[in-house]
C-alpha cells in the first residue's frame, strides 16, 4: 500500500546515505524486512533493524544509524518510544533517523503538527536517545562475535 511504499522509500534514501556504494560498483544489496508485528514506533524498529542488518552483513558504512520515534501528547510532553496507544492519543509522531556520526539528522518524517520549537525539542530528545541506541549496537556486536 501507500503507506509500506512510503516507509519502503524511507529506509531505502536513509541506507543509501550510510552504505558506501562507491567501493562495489554494480552490486545490488537487498534488504528485506518483514513486520511481524507492530506494536508502535514501526518505522524507527525498521530503521534500527536496517542498520544492524547491514553491519552484520559487513557493509562498508560511512556511519551507522539508528530510528527514534517520539509522540508529542496534546498537553506537551515528549514521549519516546511509544506503543502504538500512544501514537493514536498523540497529536504528533515524528520519526527521526540519527547517525553515528555528530549525531547528523538522516532522515525526518512527521504525522500530525507542531511547532518548530517542539520539533527542535523532540530532536534534541531523539539524539540523546541515539547514544543508548548506539551503545546497544556495540553490546549486540560484542556480545556476537566474542569467543565465549
Amino acid at each position: 500500500g501507500v503507506l509500506e511504499r512510503s516507509r519502503e522509500q524511507l529506509l531505502r534514501q536513509t541506507c543509501e546515505a550510510v552504505v558506501l556504494g562507491v567501493l562495489h560498483p554494480r552490486t545490488a544489496i537487498s534488504l528485506v524486512l518483514q513486520v511481524l508485528s507492530d506494536a508502535g514506533s514501526l518505522l524507527s524498529c525498521c530503521l534500527n533493524a536496517a542498520c544492524m542488518a547491514l553491519l552484520d552483513a559487513g557493509l562498508p558504512l560511512a556511519a551507522l544509524f539508528c530510528g527514534v520515534t517520539c509522540a508529542l501528547q496534546p498537553d506537551g510532553t515528549i514521549l519516546l518510544d511509544p506503543t502504538a496507544r500512544q501514537e493514536q492519543e498523540a497529536r504528533a509522531i515524528l520519526t527521526f533517523a540519527i547517525s553515528s556520526s555528530e549525531r547528523k539528522v538522516l532522515m525526518s518524517t512527521t504525522k500530525g503538527s507542531c511547532s518548530v520549537e517542539e520539533m527542535q525539542q523532540c530532536l534534541a530528545a531523539a539524539q540523546r536517545a541515539a547514544t543508548t541506541i548506539f551503545q546497544f549496537y556495540r553490546d549486540s556486536v560484542r556480545r556476537r562475535y566474542s569467543k565465549s
